[in-house]
């Protein structure tokens, strides 16, 4: 651009040797509006998010926000509340549902997960008393291990219990267990299961508006991703009103799913909020966490929403646009000031004074 306005200037001066319109056609096409308008509106955008309750930590993503065209979701603390509660027990036939319970709690009580906070709590309720475990170990996505007492604790998945050697002979069939939709896990002791837990989860109240207005919005897929069996996924995705799902998901599964919808020419935002979104959060177009989300998944996440609404992804996005609009709206009207004022310049009807308040008024509107 400067190059440019040079070589006109000194193309003026040739033909009209009168400095006073060189000079009126530089100053009359300072790049000042040019220069203001992405960032003034940039900085406004991250004011209007911050009202609504929206951080963002790379306010160049605004760009990339507004060409959206698949989201996906981890179903447990985005579309449903992460509030997990026990709403079966179903020992093997030589245990007591309070020893079941009381070993699950026992294991569980240094995870963090939702589904150690809810067999915790239901221990207290039921004033089962919890044993102090040692060795812990989380395998994110599949379930942890614990020394309780004397004897090797594993809550999870059937498929980790399983990988671990542990005899499932005693308790029915798996996929027997999630017809009414809550999702299982299985308590082991030494090399035996002892028999299963059932919790099931809330759907966000605004959950299902908002996959509606983000498909109305332009939004081409929205993918729920969830650990969950296929019962469980099938049901809360059609509750939703999800494109597509993908059940039985561990962290390397979910990183997947996001390079194989961008493989497919979307460009993607992923919203999650625990350790096993990190992989997909990192790969990503851009990467949105939920207030109640992990330090990892924040510290790794783009933007944070802060009321754990999934209203606010659209509220975000639609903000995006128009501020792209605006940026766009911004560059043509300096180009066409400069398209019209310079031949004003040349032609001698500006002097130098007038140049400089024109450039000013550019600038400020």
């Amino acid at each position: 651009y400067v190059p440019t306005i040079l070589m006109i200037a000194v193309i003026i001066y040739f033909f009209t040797n009168d400095i006073y319109r060189s000079i009126s056609a530089l100053v009359i096409s300072c790049p000042c509006a040019l220069i203001l308008a992405t960032p003034t509106a940039m900085v406004a955008s991250l004011s209007a998010a911050a009202r609504l309750g929206i951080l963002v930590k790379n306010v160049s993503l605004l760009e990339i926000a507004g060409k959206i065209t698949a989201i996906v979701f981890d179903k447990t603390g985005t579309l449903t509340t992460g509030k997990l509660f026990v709403t079966k027990l179903e020992p093997a036939n030589d245990t007591d549902p309070a020893e079941l319970l009381g070993l699950a709690a026992s294991a569980e009580q240094m995870s963090k997960n939702p589904a150690a906070r809810a067999l915790v709590m239901l221990a207290k309720e039921a004033n089962v008393s919890l044993n102090e475990s040692s060795d812990f170990e989380e395998v994110p996505g599949k379930g942890v291990t614990a020394s309780v007492g004397s004897h090797k604790v594993l809550v999870g998945r059937d498929t980790f219990l399983k990988e671990n050697g542990i005899d499932m002979t005693n308790v029915s069939d798996p996929s027997l267990h999630e017809e009414q939709g809550f999702s299982t896990l299985y308590v082991s002791r030494g090399n035996q299961c002892i028999g299963w837990v059932g919790l099931q989860d809330k759907v966000r109240a605004e959950a299902r508006s908002a996959v509606d207005e983000l498909l109305a919005v332009g939004v081409k897929r929205v993918t729920m991703l969830t650990g969950d069996r296929a019962e469980v996924a099938n049901r809360v995705s059609a509750e939703l009103g999800c494109t597509d799902y993908k059940a039985h998901c561990l962290p390397h599964d979910k990183l997947a799913v996001v390079e194989k919808i961008k493989a497919d020419g979307h460009i993607v935002a992923v919203v999650g909020d625990g350790i096993n979104d990190a992989p997909a959060l990192v790969a990503a177009d851009l990467s949105i966490a939920v207030r109640s989300a992990g330090q990892l998944c924040k510290e790794t996440a783009d933007i944070t929403i802060m009321r754990s609404d999934p209203g606010q992804i659209l509220d975000f996005l639609k903000m995006a646009e128009k501020v792209n609009k605006k940026i766009h709206q911004n560059l043509i009207y300096a180009f066409i000031y400069n398209i019209l004022s310079i031949p004003i310049a040349m032609s001698g009807l500006l002097s130098p004074l007038v140049a400089v308040c024109a450039m000013l008024f550019s600038s400020l509107s």
